[in-house]
């Protein structure tokens, strides 16, 4: 009898304690405004708007069967940016077309060449340019127009780059420029005659070559430089006062705009 009572108060005392180490948990919690507040909104960031520029809007004269015209394409997020990039293509009557980068974000450029076809003289190059990210698509065109004409001047332009290219390579180790440096060169404006134009293009750096047709002291030639991929403008140039005199190069003031 007394063994009963003792398992009776021990089964007593097992529930009280029972009951006051569930009161002491910790009870649960319930959403608050807070931290509604905090948690992300999974925005659709691959359909947001974005805008178009192509530059130049517009070629400095003509062009010729088989030059490169080089169209700068950049993108901006209208509003909200997105993680997501713009795809570019292009398409152009009457000419060959090539897109480098053509995967951007926001910071970035896309590069569109543009060479009009071997008789396609007297014509009118239309380039439509396309920026597609997801749903969102955007379009903007450009035109130029092509003459009669050949590349007469890649020799004295490959002499010229030469020469600053080794000055640079000596004064200017930062740019990455040697000798062995490759380039890609084309013609530009080919019906200026005073002044004569010339594009070159390496992996990292667009070199625009031009040179006054004129006797010393007024024979100059000139260069700048700009970035690929990263710049829209030029950050470098230089100068020598005379070509025949054989002059050391020199800084002079950037110009604002790429040369096209």
């Amino acid at each position: 009898m007394r063994n009963s009572a003792c398992l009776f108060l021990c089964l007593i005392l097992s529930v009280v304690i029972a009951g006051s180490l569930s009161s002491c948990a910790t009870p649960p919690t319930t959403p608050t405004d807070t931290d509604s507040e905090t948690t992300p909104i999974n925005a659709d960031e691959e359909n947001l708007p974005f805008s178009l520029a192509v530059l130049p809007q517009e070629l400095k004269g003509f062009s010729i069967p088989g030059q490169r015209c080089v169209f700068l394409i950049s993108v901006k997020d209208e509003g909200q940016a997105s993680q997501h990039p713009v795809v570019i293509t292009a398409a152009a009557s009457d000419a060959q077309v090539i897109v480098e980068h053509d995967t951007v974000f926001p910071d970035q450029l896309s590069e569109v060449t543009v060479i009009p076809n071997p008789g396609s003289e007297g014509k009118t190059v239309i380039v439509t340019i396309t920026g597609k990210r997801g749903q969102v698509e955007n379009k903007a065109t450009v035109s130029f127009e092509v003459i009669e004409g050949e590349d007469d001047r890649l020799e004295t332009a490959v002499e010229l780059r030469q020469t600053f290219v080794s000055w640079l390579a000596e004064e200017h180790p930062e740019l990455g420029l040697s000798d062995e440096t490759e380039w890609t060169g084309t013609m530009v404006s080919p019906q200026w005659l005073v002044v004569s134009h010339y594009l070159f293009f390496s992996d990292e750096w667009e070199m625009h070559v031009y040179w006054h047709i004129m006797i010393a002291p007024d024979d100059w030639g000139r260069i700048d430089l700009r970035k690929r991929f990263v710049d829209t403008s030029p950050g470098y140039a230089f100068e020598i006062s005379s070509r025949e005199a054989d002059g050391e190069p020199v800084s002079i003031e950037v110009p604002d705009e790429v040369w096209r």
